[in-house]
């Protein structure tokens, strides 16, 4: 572990690997850790950069929240390790920060991949209104600890992915709950809107047959984008850089050699 002291915040990250720099985003209320299965095979042939997020892990926080402003901590985080150009692969509130990063620093971007996640938080129509509700209500009647433990199950529910539903929940649980409450609620009002249709980069769009994020979600979005395609992953379900971890990275790699 490595930490920046950035203008802001102080960011925990990891620098593994040599070649094209690959940008490794977590999702809301965990660590870098979710990219426990990806580092080995990526490192071999890419720099990889995985941060944690402000308010997460072992990185700092101060009082400000948003998609914006994790994206200028990775930004910045960047420039002070003169990475000029990157790949920026995002899992859920990750993929966020990638589309935000897309628009905010486009010269940066060379090639993004969202993963079960979406440019329009703020516009996921009944998924998004009762994420929003039933999250809050669960941190408000029975605290993150319990929220930890349902979000981990409904991502880790069967039998032998018993060490990645505890695994997960632990990550989870280790949040301050007010620093987790307002980055999801932050989270929950940024949206891209007509923004998505300007961004050229290449994009792949990973999708899991089974996440709550319907696949005809992510195929709308994907239409509207310049030059993006969308890969679905079966057998699997928001957790997809864990739960079928191997057909995930085949897809990336693919994708990144193909382009």
């Amino acid at each position: 572990m490595t930490k920046m002291l950035l203008k802001t915040v102080a960011l925990d990250y990891e620098d593994i690997g040599q070649g094209e720099t690959l940008v490794l985003l977590h999702g809301l209320g965990s660590t870098k850790r979710d990219w426990d299965f990806q580092v080995p095979v990526f490192s071999t042939n890419y720099r990889l950069i995985i941060p944690d997020f402000r308010g997460h892990g072992q990185s700092g926080h101060n009082e400000d929240f948003g998609v914006e402003f994790l994206t200028e901590d990775v930004y910045q985080l960047l420039q002070d390790l003169n990475i000029n150009k990157a790949t920026f692969i995002g899992f859920s509130m990750g993929g966020a920060v990638a589309f935000q990063m897309a628009i905010s620093h486009p010269e940066l971007v060379d090639k993004l991949v969202i993963v079960n996640s979406g440019p329009d938080f703020n516009n996921m129509g009944k998924t998004g209104e009762d994420l929003l509700k039933n999250r809050t209500e669960y941190l408000k009647t029975k605290g993150l600890k319990e929220l930890a433990k349902e979000i981990s199950f409904n991502m880790f529910p069967e039998a032998h992915q018993e060490k990645l539903k505890i695994e997960f929940e632990e990550r989870c649980a280790k949040n301050d709950p007010n620093l987790y409450y307002n980055t999801f609620v932050t989270l929950m009002n940024w949206g891209l809107g007509d923004k998505l249709q300007t961004i050229a980069h290449p994009t792949l769009v990973v999708g899991s047959d089974m996440d709550y994020m319907p696949i005809s979600y992510k195929q709308e979005y994907t239409s509207r984008m310049q030059n993006a395609s969308l890969a679905v992953i079966n057998n699997s379900r928001h957790g997809v850089v864990m739960d079928q971890y191997e057909a995930f990275n085949q897809a990336v790699l693919k994708f990144l050699k193909d382009e």
